[in-house]
């Protein structure tokens, strides 16, 4: 059996006329000449945050282009920089830009694409579990600014999405689990248990919820905000740990939290709000705040989240299942996090 005849899942995300495959399994990054094709594209630049023999013959010509996954490069200056790039190849809004890494490189090149020639179409081949099961999926693009993550971005989708399972074999442990605080907060956004399902379906589960969240609204209108469940806090604390935390694991931390801030508000009972530290501990991944962060700091940077139009603001489960809420008592979000666990000094 070739490698693109290997067993794969497809999830559509279904947005009409701009409507695009996310195909998840073994040897699926083989499949990118013939996506090209189909876009109409006569040539294609690569940027590569990964060695050039993990990229695909794009079956046309093409130019690969360096890029380094992390937060340092997550910037405006980057964007430039690749825009530059396509202008010296001759890059036209005919033809295409694929990104080859993890969930920062996917976001930036994504946006470059978004601005270059206002939209050229895109293809993601993410290399990471975070970018598999989230970063490409959904059209969100962005950079950082010092103030606050992806504070400046647009929306624009990708012509189509091949999650090769076979790149994760090279990922280190901290970097699975990096991807797993995603999986996590999947549990009580409506995905149901995944514990315990082959990787293969997990992903697929993920990706399927974030397809049907974004085909139903697509630029966070409604109900798209319960994509950002555990994200307040969790981009809080990249921030205030000087990304020493990794996102997955803020995100990891942020719902744990977000399960106390529902409880103290009266939203769910005490029981619903140690599932989530149960959940969250049984991917392995952390759950206490890390011991030098002062939880003012917190507050501060949670008050610049995108969401926080009316005070502070979070996706909190609840009776109806999760939902946006505005407004929370800065006091009440003081007492939750004073009452989280710390990691050791």
């Amino acid at each position: 059996m070739t490698a693109s005849a290997r067993p794969h899942t497809r999830v559509m995300v279904e947005l009409g006329e701009r409507s695009y495959p996310v195909d998840i399994g073994p040897g699926v990054r083989h499949s990118l000449a013939a996506v090209l094709a189909g876009l109409g594209a006569r040539r294609v630049a690569m940027v590569s945050a990964r060695p050039e023999e993990w990229l695909p013959d794009p079956g046309m010509p093409s130019v690969v282009l360096r890029a380094r996954d992390g937060e340092a490069d997550k910037t405006l200056a980057t964007v430039q920089e690749l825009g530059r790039a396509f202008v010296r190849f001759g890059l036209t809004r005919s033809d295409a830009v694929v990104s080859c890494g993890g969930g920062t490189t996917t976001d930036v090149v994504g946006l470059a694409a978004a601005l270059y020639h206002r939209g050229v179409p895109v293809v993601h081949l993410p290399t990471s579990l975070l970018a598999q099961v989230d970063a490409s999926v959904g059209g969100k693009t962005a950079v950082n600014l010092p103030e606050g993550k992806n504070l400046l971005g647009a929306y624009w989708q990708p012509a189509a999405v091949l999650c090769d399972t076979d790149y994760l074999r090279t990922l280190p442990e901290r970097e699975m689990l990096n991807g797993y605080g995603e999986i996590a907060r999947c549990h009580f956004i409506g995905a149901g248990d995944l514990r315990g399902l082959p990787l293969p379906e997990q992903i697929a589960a993920s990706v399927l919820l974030k397809a049907s969240v974004v085909a139903a609204d697509e630029r966070d209108s409604g109900r798209r905000h319960i994509l950002n469940y555990g994200h307040t806090l969790g981009h809080a604390l990249e921030i205030a740990t000087d990304f020493a935390l990794k996102h997955g694991e803020g995100v990891a931390i942020g719902t744990v939290f977000a399960g106390r801030l529902a409880l103290a508000l009266g939203r769910i009972d005490a029981a619903r709000a140690a599932e989530h530290l149960e959940v969250v501990r049984s991917y392995g991944l952390p759950a206490a705040l890390p011991a030098g962060v002062d939880a003012r700091r917190l507050i501060e940077v949670m008050k610049l989240d995108k969401k926080a139009t009316h005070g502070l603001t979070f996706v909190l489960d609840g009776p109806d299942g999760p939902g946006l809420v505005p407004g929370v008592p800065e006091e009440t979000v003081a007492s939750a996090l004073a009452g989280m666990d710390r990691t050791p000094d």
